[in-house]
C-alpha cells in the first residue's frame, strides 16, 4: 500500500491563491487516476477535481471551474491543484486520492465512492 501526502493548505483572503500538492509513496503513479476532494464541516466529502491516468483528462465540479486547475506529474509522483480567486464557501479539508487503472479503466464520475486510496487531508480556510 502507498501513501498520499498533500501540502499547501493555509489561510487565504477571498480572491486569493493556494497550491496544493499530492504526492504518493509509489514507484509509478502512472497507472491511477488522481482526485481532489473537499470536506466542509457538516457537509458530505464532494469531489473537486480529478485527473485520469493515461491520457490525462479533467473533471471539475461546476463551484470551481475556470477557477481550479488539476495537473499531474507523473515523473515527480505528484498531483498540484492549483485553485485561484478563492471564496469563503471553498473553506473546508482538501483530500487527495488515488484509483488503480487496473481497476477503474476508464474513470467516470469524480466522486469519492471511486477511490480507494486516500491521504489525511489539508485545511484551506478562505477568510478575511
Amino acid at each position: 500500500q502507498f501513501q498520499l501526502v498533500e501540502s499547501g493548505g493555509g489561510l487565504v483572503q477571498p480572491g486569493g491563491s493556494l497550491r496544493l500538492s499530492c504526492e504518493a509513496t509509489i514507484s509509478t503513479l502512472d497507472f491511477y487516476h488522481i482526485g481532489w476532494f473537499r470536506q466542509a464541516p457538516g457537509k458530505e466529502r464532494e469531489g473537486v477535481s480529478c485527473i485520469s491516468s493515461g491520457d490525462g483528462s479533467t473533471q471539475y465540479a461546476d463551484s470551481v471551474k475556470g477557477r481550479f486547475t488539476i495537473s499531474r506529474d507523473n515523473v515527480k509522483k505528484t498531483v498540484v491543484l492549483q485553485m485561484n480567486d478563492l471564496k469563503p464557501e471553498d473553506t473546508a479539508v482538501y483530500y487527495c486520492a488515488a484509483e488503480s487503472s487496473w481497476r477503474t479503466p476508464h474513470l467516470a464520475t469524480c466522486t469519492p465512492p471511486d477511490f480507494g486510496a486516500w491521504g489525511q487531508g489539508t485545511q484551506v480556510t478562505v477568510s478575511s
